[in-house]
């Protein structure tokens, strides 16, 4: 029995449609590409989602980390890691702070904190620890997104690993995830 050219179209590109499903929901930059992750809610009293950054947190300012607080922690989640990244860095995407091994029952961060018992790898200017906003004068605003992973062990990484050692470890091994994207501009 021959299949009309019409049906074959229509069963191609059913088939194409159903193999492109879930194609394209993880970001290349994102640490768990190979799993999806369930949200998380990442909070802060110092600017709300697409906010500003108040100065205190920036370079321009006392450089600390801002506070923060989470919710929808999934049971089952081993530790915490946060990532700040500058999405707008002339040269490329700019890793701000890098911050891992963060107790799993943490659910709020003060400005500054240095979670006991984490470990803050080394961030795109070669430094241990949170470095702040801080674009070129007379740029646009940049975006910051910080993120919040809930993975299910503990990254085995050394305090010296760097973003893409980190992002390896956190692949496949992310049980949610949530962002806070502020702005900041000078």
């Amino acid at each position: 029995m021959r299949k009309s050219p019409a049906i074959t179209a229509v069963v191609l590109a059913a088939v194409t449609a159903v193999a492109g499903c879930g194609a394209g929901t993880a970001s290349p930059r994102d640490a768990t590409a190979t799993s999806p992750a369930r949200p998380l809610t990442v909070t802060s009293t110092a600017y709300r989602d697409g906010g500003t950054v108040p100065r205190r947190f920036t370079c321009d300012g006392a450089d600390v980390s801002p506070p923060l607080a989470l919710s929808g922690v999934p049971a089952g989640t081993g530790s915490l890691a946060v990532t700040v990244r500058d999405l707008d860095a002339p040269g490329g995407t700019l890793i701000h702070w890098l911050v891992w091994d963060i107790a799993a029952g943490t659910r709020r961060l003060s400005a500054g904190a240095h979670p006991p018992g984490a470990v803050e790898g080394r961030n795109s200017f070669g430094e241990t620890g949170y470095s702040g906003p801080c674009p070129p004068h007379g740029d646009h605003p940049h975006r910051y997104v910080l993120t919040v992973y809930a993975t299910d062990r503990r990254p085995p990484l050394s305090p010296a690993a760097s973003p893409g050692d980190l992002r390896r470890a956190l692949s496949g091994h992310t049980l949610a995830t949530g962002t806070l994207t502020g702005r900041y501009g000078r």
